[in-house]
């Protein structure tokens, strides 16, 4: 299982070097992130962006993709009564910025932890 890990991570790591200059650094440090807070996370392309499963054959849980901005989110994959209540109205799933800084790194952590926990 290891070796599909390892073929999905250089898939990800693949797909960054294919961001823009203005973006390319900012999505490797999110990928450092996502892998050094959760390291049994499995990452592989979903839809074409990086995305991270937490089984090797599971259903991805948090992705992210270039546009405008670096857009990162969940899936309906995730457990998302931890970040609200669906039935009682919008539930912060998905978020976008152009940089990260610690206040930034130490939130999508958080997410991280709990997406897995």
């Amino acid at each position: 299982m290891e070796d599909k890990k390892d073929a999905g991570a250089q898939d990800v790591l693949a797909k960054i070097e294919t961001f823009s200059d203005t973006y390319r650094d900012v999505a490797l440090r999110l990928h450092e992130l996502i892998t050094t807070t959760a390291p049994s996370l499995c990452p592989r392309l979903w839809y074409g962006m990086p995305g991270y499963a937490l089984k090797p054959q599971g259903p991805v849980v948090l992705f992210f993709r270039e546009d405008k901005y670096i857009s990162f989110g969940l899936t309906d994959s995730t457990t998302l009564t931890e970040f609200g209540d669906p039935s009682r109205g919008l539930v912060d799933v998905a978020w976008y910025f152009t940089q990260l800084d610690s206040v930034s790194e130490a939130k999508i952590a958080d997410i991280v932890r709990k997406v897995i926990a």
